[in-house]
């Protein structure tokens, strides 16, 4: 007799199979058409064993170049389509947005854990379109996200004296500027020099999210009824991790809201994105509630995406120095040596620009994207596409299709100017955020990348332009034995580079002065 003590995983996945299977049969009705080819599944399970665990870009990648762009998948009853086209991408999500901006209900992450309130799971809908309103005054233009330039400015000039005082923690640096920049727009919060409380708490969240939402990572993703079993159940440890997790979220979404109107209360409130919603008329419960998670979703959009393309930058001037040199002879040519770059001097600075773009198109910030929800059936290209099929966009293959880049696997800003009559070739940050409706909430809409800036965007540029300005990046020397960093991605949605060794100096005695001069005398324009 089989007892709940030793019921198996295995066990679980067929007693499903088995219903899921049952379930069909009764309810089974005449597709209009065909499903998207894929690989074969297993009676009852499905692609259960096909779903890749480390790595799954590379393997939807296989998938593409054998089945086409559109790969069907099916997961104990549960639809998967895998797009591994840009183009593909765009006629669905961005053309067909009203049938693809839904998002699946994932228990680990939405329930469990709580993330269900913030902007990248919501359904699409009035909450949606009401936190969605909410950050277009911060970044819904390119006027409403240049207020924020001289905080990106000084908060960049910090981070280069932290860098110089203490090259071998690059990877801190990098994440305390990203909050710092973050937390002072949307709660005018200017965070301590170390260990700041809210910094820690908003980087293990967003690193929680990361692994919350890795593809199979929890088999309750798998099997939803799984939310209701009893923490002391044999195999529930989940529930345990999410608990922890879902205090940390509580904590770091509530506790700088809090703040801010304890603030305008005793009146010493700075402006930021949060006071300036909460201020004037009477704020119900349910505006203060999408004021509240509004902010944190800036934070969760903009930072880590900043965290990990700043890192990609530093491992990518440590492996090609020809590029780096290039890029440093364009900011002395039109900077000087007696400044450092700013957002004034963008558009003098084409190599650079063109570079920050292949850095994103090389270290790809979230490679398989975030998956929407079909919410109607849809016939697309003759493939039938039944509602609440989840949407898989590749987004690390088209970003790397020799389709799309010539040899892709070179690190050439170059690909991006054009020369001698060749146009350049595709804007990364079309794809690299996302697509539709759900694009990432740091960013605009992908078609007006040339009328706005998003937060994200905006702060990796000034990092990486100061920093050429400012230091020497190159590899460490050991022992005699110069050491090659390798090029491999962390696990986790939203990919960053494994740690690696660089050596960081500064480029003369001139920027050696200006790095260490006193970036307090900035003042910060909180006007919004």
């Amino acid at each position: 007799m089989l007892t709940i003590t030793n019921v198996t995983w295995l066990d679980l996945l067929c007693l499903t199979g088995v219903g899921v299977y049952l379930v069909k049969q009764v309810l089974i009705k005449k597709n209009p058409a065909p499903y998207p080819p894929g690989p074969r599944g297993w009676p009852l399970i499905g692609n259960v064993l096909d779903m890749p665990r480390i790595k799954p870009w590379l393997t939807f990648a296989e998938w593409g170049q054998k089945y086409g762009d559109i790969t069907h998948i099916e997961v104990l009853g549960r639809h998967i389509i895998v797009l591994n086209s840009t183009k593909t991408a765009l006629k669905m999500m961005d053309s067909k947005s009203t049938f693809y901006s839904g998002r699946p209900v994932i228990p680990m992450v939405g329930e469990l854990v709580g993330w269900k309130d913030s902007l990248p799971f919501l359904p699409y809908g009035d909450r949606f379109r009401q936190q969605r309103k909410n950050l277009h005054r911060v970044i819904g233009s390119r006027a409403a996200a240049d207020v924020y330039n001289e905080i990106e400015e000084v908060e960049t000039r910090r981070f280069l004296k932290r860098v110089l005082a203490k090259p071998d923690q690059l990877q801190e640096h990098i994440r305390h500027t990203a909050g710092a920049i973050i937390l002072c727009i949307s709660h005018g919060y200017e965070v301590k020099e170390n260990n700041d409380p809210f910094i820690d708490l908003a980087d293990r969240a967003v690193f929680n999210l990361s692994q919350a939402t890795v593809l199979g990572a929890f088999m309750v993703d798998i099997l939803p009824f799984m939310v209701k079993v009893p923490v002391w159940f044999h195999g529930a440890g989940f529930k345990r991790t999410a608990r922890k997790w879902r205090e940390t979220l509580e904590e770091m979404v509530s506790a700088p809201h809090k703040l801010v109107k304890d603030q305008m209360v005793a009146g010493t409130a700075p402006v930021s994105f949060t006071s300036t919603l909460l201020e004037g008329s009477h704020v119900s419960a349910e505006e203060d509630h999408a004021v509240k998670w509004s902010a944190f979703s800036l934070y969760a959009g903009g930072a880590d995406a900043t965290v990990s393309a700043t890192y990609s930058f530093f491992l990518a001037m440590t492996l090609f120095p020809d590029v780096q040199k290039k890029a440093q002879a364009e900011i002395d040519a039109v900077v000087g040596p007696d400044r450092l770059p700013t957002f004034a001097d963008r558009d003098s600075l084409p190599y650079t620009e063109a570079l920050v773009k292949e850095v994103l198109r090389w270290n790809v910030v979230v490679p398989t994207g975030f998956a929407h929800c079909v919410t109607e059936d849809d016939i697309h290209d003759g493939y039938y596409i039944p509602k609440g099929t989840l949407i898989m966009p590749n987004i690390w293959f088209m970003l790397n299709d020799s389709r799309t880049y010539a040899n892709p696997e070179q690190f050439n800003p170059e690909r991006f100017l054009a020369k001698n009559g060749k146009e350049p070739e595709t804007e990364p940050r079309t794809m690299c955020f996302g697509f539709g409706r759900r694009i990432c909430p740091g960013v605009s809409n992908s078609h007006q990348l040339t009328n706005s800036l998003h937060l994200a965007n905006a702060a990796i540029w000034i990092s990486i332009a100061m920093s050429l300005a400012a230091f020497d990046i190159s590899k460490v020397v050991e022992n005699g034995v110069e050491i090659t960093p390798e090029v491999e991605p962390l696990p986790g949605t939203i990919s960053h580079p494994k740690p690696f060794k660089c050596s960081i100096s500064p480029r003369s005695a001139t920027v050696l002065e200006l790095i260490e001069q006193d970036a307090n005398h900035l003042v910060h324009d909180n006007t919004l």
